[in-house]
């Protein structure tokens, strides 16, 4: 455990300290985000924190390789999944930044989407065994279709939450450190000899990334992450997940507890279900009104906290809340019988619901101090 949070320390020191360089970067390219008429903020904000959570991610990854605790992880194929996911990381983060830079439009996005997913999928991080009654996927094809979509489905995930100040990189810490404790504990339940894993590995630098970007990100942020940021996000959790995947066997996992063969698909699902809600609410709402399904508004998940009442601050925390109870509810159920875990989970979704609908909430109002995009 040490090791892993050494690692994980490694990427919150290193993007902490290049997010000024990444806010030069902005300024001098002109990747500001200007105040528009859907957005609340009042200050043009510059935008490539995806760049300095890439350094974090690369050098925590090079940090990692060097240690003898870890080095196992990048012996063999397993090696260059790993170094697959930084470069991929990179190319989604470059994706992004000439996105912010240029605007691209969103046939070129996906198209880097794809190449990028294909790439990781190439180099070996497949979605090969889903993990409900041993159940694998023959057909090479596929698997790599199955790989990229569920990769490219989590970059747009990450992507259309990414609306508050410190909103996506809170929500995928809280997530990504329920996920990395499970890992962890599954590797000492697997390999009581040798607790070294790539899954658990890839979320510590992760959470790193996160945590290192959270205190510029914070309301009111002096940088936003961007889709470099955003991205890359999605598509480190995404290929995390798929590791897990292809590393448990169902049956031990199952010994003495009913519902855990579940949880290597059921908790990448937690993780990002807030984003994946939003995402799929507003791809219907924005089809059934005759416009593209990348088209903007103002009726995410955060914007109806706000019309409710919350404030910035407010309304952040609550969706920190609602992601940490279905991330660490479903993580649980490694730990504890399904039964405590559902009691449990009851029990924290009414606080959850009663804080996001209770008194606490002021007077819905029509816009916020800022922060919004």
């Amino acid at each position: 455990m040490r090791v892993y949070l050494l690692v994980l320390l490694v990427a919150l020191a290193v993007t902490l300290m290049t997010v000024p360089l990444a806010h030069w970067v902005a300024l001098r390219t002109g990747a500001i985000t200007a105040v528009r008429d859907r957005d609340v903020h009042t200050i043009p904000t510059p935008r490539l924190g995806g760049l300095a959570m890439w350094c974090g991610l690369a050098v925590a990854m090079t940090f990692a390789s060097g240690t003898p605790f870890l080095r196992s992880t990048f012996a063999g194929p397993g090696g260059q999944e790993l170094w697959a996911i930084v470069i991929a990381a990179g190319m989604v983060c470059a994706l992004g930044m000439a996105d912010d830079i240029w605007d691209l439009d969103w046939l070129t996005k996906l198209v880097g989407q794809v190449l990028a997913a294909a790439f990781v999928a190439w180099r070996g991080v497949q979605l090969i065994t889903v993990p409900i009654g041993g159940v694998t996927i023959a057909s090479a094809r596929l698997s790599l279709f199955a790989t990229v979509i569920v990769i490219v489905v989590a970059m747009n995930a990450v992507n259309f939450v990414d609306g508050l100040d410190g909103l996506a990189a809170g929500i995928i810490a809280i997530g990504g450190t329920a996920f990395f404790l499970y890992t962890y504990l599954l590797t000492q339940a697997q390999n009581p000899g040798d607790y070294s894993n790539r899954a658990t590995l890839v979320l510590a630098g992760l959470v790193g990334v996160c945590l290192g970007f959270l205190p510029y990100n914070m309301h009111p942020a002096r940088i936003f992450m961007g889709d470099s940021g955003s991205m890359l996000l999605g598509l480190v959790l995404a290929s995390a997940a798929i590791i897990v995947t292809g590393q448990i066997d169902p049956e031990k996992v199952s010994v003495g507890q009913q519902l855990p063969a579940f949880i290597p698909i059921l908790l990448p699902l937690a993780v990002i279900l807030l984003p994946l809600v939003d995402m799929t609410m507003a791809v219907v709402r924005r089809l059934a009104a005759g416009k593209s399904p990348f088209h903007p508004d103002r009726l995410h998940m955060h914007h109806r906290l706000l019309a409710l009442g919350h404030s910035h601050q407010r309304a952040v925390v609550i969706m920190y809340l609602w992601t940490a109870v279905f991330a660490f509810g479903a993580a649980a159920l490694a730990v504890w019988p399904a039964r405590e875990v559902a009691v449990g989970l009851v029990v924290a979704v009414a606080v959850a619901l009663l804080l996001t609908l209770g008194p606490l909430r002021g007077r819905a109002r029509r816009t916020s101090p800022g922060g919004i995009r």
